[in-house]
């Protein structure tokens, strides 16, 4: 039987425990020799492992487990890496969201200005990962990243690492499936869904269970209860927080506006960033919600499995592990299954660029995902995503060329600001947060005037 060896790049994530119990319980699918866990940050790790080992001794004693912040040894001869790294943790995150706040601007870790923060702290380090695993992985290694802000990650290993092993995905249309699937009364795995556009910017537009689109049934449910069940226990625990049941009832409000398609649950800090910053707690964040709940919840069982040795059930497999190791068992069987991925579109959506990042359905084979194709999109639409595309696209040269007047560019060009003057402003507090983590942006013009 052919055994496989996997890294977790970003071990000390709090998602981590949730992934291994995922891989455990599909052990028959992807038999697993050797799970190694890969942080820069060791001590945080070696918590997060603790809990890891539990999960996998409740299975099996029959994987190795190594436990490194050398990437010789993270990576040398593997055959799958799981990349989910935060840059900056969640401290950063937390500026992330609180900074625009400051100056009444959306404050969201993906979204936004927080987003396009997030992405100038994650390229370089993405591209880091990428060269050690082509330097000591097997050639035929797949990377499925889960690294977030995945629209501008994905654009940026485009844009430098463009034949890199990298499968770009995102757990939110999963989730929303589920969410689906529970108003209708049925398994997710039943539904076939249509979806169109880039990572956390994007719309459903078939819904279709046993051949039949039930997308008029879900529309007439969102206008009383947005896209949330009655019973809201019935929502994956990672996305059952008071925030995301906001999040979730907010879709009724851009359906609302805009019913024909059914939005990505991110789609409201674009159509609504006023409404969305004047009902923030500005104070307390999502990042200090995380830090109270999962964060706080994974080391507190930690400590208490180490004191008692029992590990509380904690770790839950939610859509977040389920969804990576789907793709990675399609992947190494070429089973050629169905899911929503990134891939550079090339005719995919024949009115957006060819080299777009889109996120649309894919067949995922052992060679990599194979897009379906959707067709041209309505111009609204259309226009929305090429703004947010060209917003993307700017942030990543500034990246590249350390170039000030780009980042600014991409901030203005963001929908989420009301004028240049505030991304001006909100750019240059970021810049002074981020002085650790970004790339120097150098100014070509001072005050109108080339330097």
């Amino acid at each position: 039987m052919k055994t496989y060896k996997l890294a977790i790049a970003g071990g000390g994530s709090t998602y981590t425990p949730g992934i291994v119990r995922s891989l455990m319980d599909r052990l028959e699918d992807l038999p697993l020799s050797e799970l190694r866990f890969y942080d820069i940050d060791g001590e945080r790790q070696s918590k997060v492992v603790i809990a890891a080992k539990a999960v996998i001794s409740e299975y099996t004693d029959r994987i190795n487990i190594v436990e490194t912040t050398d990437p010789q040894v993270a990576f040398d001869d593997v055959d799958f890496v799981f990349a989910q790294m935060r840059v900056g943790k969640y401290a950063m995150r937390e500026l992330d969201e609180k900074i625009p706040l400051s100056h009444n601007v959306v404050g969201q870790e993906t979204c936004g200005p927080g987003g396009l923060a997030y992405g100038l702290r994650t390229i370089f380090p993405m591209v880091e990962l990428i060269d050690f695993v082509e330097k000591y992985a097997k050639p035929s290694c797949w990377i499925v990243n889960y690294s977030n802000p995945a629209s501008i990650v994905a654009e940026g290993v485009r844009k430098l690492r463009p034949h890199a092993r990298v499968i770009n995905i995102c757990d939110m249309p999963v989730a929303t499936m589920r969410n689906m699937s529970a108003i209708l009364g049925v398994e997710r795995e039943e539904l076939e869904v249509d979806y169109f556009g880039l990572n956390h910017f994007g719309w459903f537009t078939k819904v279709k269970v046993d051949g039949v689109d039930r997308l008029p049934e879900l529309r007439e449910h969102i206008y009383q209860y947005g896209l949330l069940t009655e019973d809201v226990s019935k929502i994956d625990y990672r996305h059952a927080d008071s925030s995301w049941i906001k999040t979730f009832k907010n879709i009724k409000l851009i359906m609302d506006y805009f019913p024909d398609y059914i939005p990505n649950p991110y789609l409201q800090y674009y159509f609504f960033p006023d409404y969305i910053v004047e009902t923030s707690n500005k104070e307390y964040t999502r990042a200090n919600e995380v830090m109270d709940g999962r964060e706080k919840s994974l080391f507190e069982t930690v400590k208490n499995y180490e004191e008692t040795g029992v590990l509380a059930d904690e770790f839950h497999v939610g859509v977040h592990g389920i969804f990576i190791v789907d793709v990675t068992v399609s992947l190494a069987k070429n089973l050629a299954k169905r899911y929503l991925v990134m891939v550079e579109n090339n005719g995919t959506i024949p009115n957006l660029p060819a080299n777009a990042m889109v996120e649309v359905p894919c067949l995922i084979t052992s060679k990599g995902p194979v897009p379906e194709y959707v067709g041209e999109i309505p111009y609204f639409h259309q226009a929305m995503i090429e703004q947010q595309l060209a917003s993307e696209k700017i942030l990543v040269e500034a990246i590249t060329e350390g170039s000030y007047e780009k980042a600014l560019q991409a901030f203005t060009l963001n929908k989420t600001f009301p004028s240049a003057r505030v991304a001006k402003a909100v750019l240059d507090d970021l810049i002074e947060a981020n002085k650790e983590y970004w790339p120097t942006l150098n100014k070509k013009y001072k005050e109108g005037v080339l330097i």
